[in-house]
């Protein structure tokens, strides 16, 4: 890795127990390298996902890392004080100095299950999106004062936290950066481009824009009702674009996130026509997204609000983003790397498609994906982002309370 050789624990910094709680078992595959580091430091790290087989869960498993099932299902909108009995019991248990959780169903159920209890806590902000909610704003200005610190994983939650009255002493930034050696043009291979395409349908010669992400349904509370990924912005957009460029197509890549998701999908392709379209193919999900980035020309995500997500990924892998203005995404690129639009304003979309189009007709993609690659490098590789982490973790341990 282009960081270098890993440090061990700082002297002086004792042994620590941390228990980290997700509320997922299936993604969250970023919290492989954060765990990594703390075990490599001599930390006793224990993880607690949700009951049942899950990508994370096998991994964590093959590593010989202790995974735990939650007594009680933090997934939003499912809570009952009663029931956050038995996750403060398993902590009780754990007797662990410092609590590390993701996501902010994590978060809520963690803050109320520790009252009391002995430890530290670390909230990790994977997605700001939840702050777009004045709801959710109105409910964090209290409860954050439960956090220890708050790792943003984006200058622009940290910012939200700032607002919400953190000082930003208790607000740093670390992001969850991305392997950049399994994400390289090099790692992909030299045929993964014209494999994808031609297992996929898709013409040699187009220019192909891919978007990576879940379906998530709209919530009422936030962005209005609309999908937080907009992936209704992108196709109502796309509508526009290609008209003007026949020879363009567009790879979505991602199925429903919950069933729910997956019925505002089934509405979106029915609404937009994607089934009878020849200009878009949509595949609900891949064993590995990597050689979809190898076959693309641009990489476009037009979330409502987000972290820096899959623009990382696309950039590690050489190819440049369009992204939204929303959340942490801007972080993710460059002036010379990407581009970056206004939120839910297909013309806006449709005018940088248009540039990314003019850039690929002219050649000069290469060169944006060379400096994407560059910019990922150096500011989301993920055993340098582990590190600050890590570091951050045994700080605020060894603060007096």
């Amino acid at each position: 890795m282009s960081v270098g050789p890993r440090a061990s624990r700082p002297f002086g910094v004792r042994q620590l127990r941390i228990a980290v709680l997700v509320t997922t078992n299936a993604g969250g595959m970023w919290l492989l390298p954060q765990v990594e580091e703390l075990r490599h430091r001599g930390h006793e790290v224990t993880v607690v996902l949700p009951r049942g087989a899950g990508r994370l869960t096998d991994e964590l498993e093959r590593r010989g890392v202790d995974v735990l099932s939650s007594p009680y299902d933090v997934t939003v909108g499912r809570y009952a004080p009663i029931g956050l009995l038995p996750l403060r019991a398993l902590l009780r248990r754990l007797r662990p100095d410092v609590v590390q959780y993701h996501l902010i169903a994590s978060a809520y159920a963690v803050r109320l299950a520790t009252l009391g209890l002995p430890v530290r806590r670390v909230h990790m902000v994977a997605n700001p999106a939840y702050l777009e909610s004045r709801l959710v704003r109105s409910v964090e200005r209290l409860l954050w004062r439960l956090d220890d610190v708050l790792i943003c994983g984006c200058r622009y939650a940290s910012a939200r936290y700032g607002e919400l009255g953190c000082p930003p002493e208790r607000r740093p930034v670390a992001v969850y950066g991305v392997d950049t050696d399994a994400f390289s043009p090099d790692a992909a291979g030299p045929d993964q481009r014209a494999k994808l395409r031609a297992e996929l349908g898709i013409d040699q010669g187009v220019f192909l824009a891919v978007m990576v992400a879940h379906v998530q349904a709209p919530k009422w509370f936030i962005h209005s009702g609309r999908g937080v990924k907009g992936h209704e912005v992108l196709l109502a957009a796309w509508r526009t674009f290609r008209r003007r460029h026949p020879d363009a197509h567009l790879l979505l890549v991602g199925g429903g996130w919950t069933a729910a998701g997956e019925e505002y999908r089934r509405q979106l392709g029915a609404r937009f026509g994607v089934a009878d379209d020849p200009g878009i193919t949509w595949v609900e999900s891949v064993p590995d997204v990597r050689p979809c980035y190898a076959a693309a020309d641009v990489s476009v995500s037009p979330s409502l609000g987000d972290g820096p997500g899959a623009a990382v990924q696309a950039g590690a892998m050489g190819v440049p983003s369009i992204v939204s203005a929303a959340g942490g995404l801007p972080e993710a690129v460059t002036e010379r790397s990407g581009w970056v639009v206004p939120p839910g304003d297909p013309m806006a979309l449709v005018e940088a498609l248009d540039s990314a189009y003019q850039g690929w007709v002219a050649g000069r993609l290469s060169l944006c994906g060379r400096l994407a690659r560059r910019h990922i490098l150096t500011s989301f590789d993920d055993l340098r982002a582990a590190a600050e982490v890590a570091d951050i973790v045994e700080d605020v341990a060894g603060r007096r309370r």
